[in-house]
């Protein structure tokens, strides 16, 4: 059953000394895709600035803006509504062979999500597990499924034990994480067997049986999307199908590729934001 989402993020800076002047961009606009509808969405900045819009080269939607005022706070909000239509039960295509994943039709096009990147990094660990699991699956499709249920296996969730800088080897290593940690593990490993694979942010409302009005405070959300023929979605951190809780918002590599809120700015020492998101069943 499809659900319709409003979702609330505020992100708010608190300067110890005036900013003379900055520039930030913010991927916080939910995507309408062939299995999601953005119903509306706005962003509001304070100190009141004027934003552009563009595309990025991921398809993702970015707001620009810069400011220069002093200021010693900065909030960004962004509230929109989204339907999620249940997924469960939506056609798929046939996928391909290994023969089939190894032809320039997919190495080429989906080059950029087959090498590495900045997180999604791999050693001799990674690359003998891919390997092992790669032997045991007899097609790709299985193979993903198999990444998310080995990765849920092998790291356990945990705030406070990795930052947003924590590749997928330290990750690993240290065996504990949260749900960037979860996806950069699973892209390593399926990038290192020849599957595409993106890292996708977004949202997840964490009760299943909410009913409409029903409002949980949450973060912004992280789970994979692997092409085995068509994208197909996947969230190890919770192995749960991606369905009508999941509010897509952006895609690329890895995190840096869709990080919510981000910028530079002069005049004050650095400091962490207050993130506060709030996701209401409205339908």
């Amino acid at each position: 059953m499809s659900w319709r989402l409003e979702v609330r993020h505020r992100t708010g800076y608190h300067y110890p000394k005036p900013v003379v002047a900055s520039y930030n961009e913010a991927r916080l606009t939910p995507q309408t895709t062939p299995e999601q509808l953005a119903i509306d969405a706005r962003l509001d900045v304070q100190p009141a600035t004027r934003t552009t819009r563009y595309w990025d080269y991921w398809g993702s939607l970015v707001h620009a803006f810069d400011i220069h005022q002093p200021h010693d706070e900065l909030d960004v909000t962004a509230i929109s509504t989204v339907e999620t239509p249940d997924r469960h039960g939506s056609r798929q295509v046939d996928a391909l062979s290994w023969n089939e994943m190894a032809g320039p039709a997919v190495t080429d096009r989906y080059y950029e999500y087959l090498a590495t990147s900045r997180d999604v990094v791999s050693d001799d660990a990674f690359t003998e597990t891919a390997s092992a699991l790669r032997r045991e699956a007899r097609e790709p499709a299985e193979a993903v499924e198999m990444v998310a249920a080995w990765t849920h296996d092998h790291l356990v969730y945990e705030k406070g034990t990795t930052t947003v800088s924590t590749s997928a080897v330290d990750a690993l290593r240290v065996g504990r994480g949260v749900c960037q940690d979860f996806v950069h593990v699973s892209l390593s490993l399926l990038r290192s067997m020849g599957i595409p694979a993106r890292y996708v942010s977004g949202y997840f409302h964490s009760e299943p049986e909410a009913g409409v009005g029903v409002t949980v405070v949450g973060e912004s959300h992280a789970w994979a999307e692997a092409f085995v023929g068509e994208w197909r979605p996947f969230d190890p951190t919770n192995t749960v199908p991606v369905g009508e809780r999941h509010v897509v918002v952006a895609a690329g590599r890895d995190y840096h590729d869709v990080v919510p809120v981000k910028g530079v700015y002069s005049g004050a020492p650095s400091t962490v934001p207050t993130v506060l998101v709030e996701l209401t069943r409205r339908a």
